[in-house]
């Protein structure tokens, strides 16, 4: 499984707050979400974000509130996979069980810029950064989290072992 797009760049403790603003929860459908993902830190991010695009961000991502409408609206926004140095552990989650690649690098996440052109190949964890020929070891998924995010989330992998 790989993802390829042109990189959206955060920096420190970008909070579930910011990637979709409270006042947008009293939606759960994802093409809402998107439409304001990122608007109170980005404002033109779902302006820019393109199918299979990649988000980066450096330390504590998606800390704050337990919501499941942050991966949600990042990934129905368009984003293939979020890179950062480290994830805070109930995003993390979220993200895998609704089909979110994520990945921590911490060298990714301080080389890699906006704007630049990335690839990431989940099997290994290897993440390029093809506008600057450089490569990057992250952590590669175990299967069963492959399995879970090709479902697209833990409810269609579950609901796909009952058939």
């Amino acid at each position: 499984m790989k993802a390829c797009g042109i990189v959206h760049k955060y920096g420190d403790n970008v909070d579930t707050d910011v990637i979709i603003p409270a006042r947008y929860l009293n939606s759960s459908d994802p093409a809402e979400l998107a439409k304001s993902c990122m608007e109170d830190i980005d404002p033109e991010f779902v302006k820019r974000v393109k199918p299979g695009d990649i988000m980066v961000a450096n330390k504590n991502f998606g800390c704050g509130s337990s919501r499941e409408h942050a991966p949600i609206a990042i990934k129905a926004a368009g984003i293939s996979c979020v890179i950062a140095e480290t994830f805070a552990r109930i995003f993390y989650r979220n993200a895998i069980n609704i089909g979110l690649p994520i990945i921590e690098c911490r060298e990714a996440a301080e080389a890699i810029a906006a704007g630049d052109e990335v690839e990431i190949d989940f099997d290994s964890g290897m993440i390029y950064d093809k506008t600057k020929g450089l490569e990057f070891k992250g952590q590669a998924f175990p299967p069963f989290m492959q399995e879970i995010i090709k479902a697209e989330g833990l409810v269609n992998y579950i609901n796909s072992k009952k058939n």
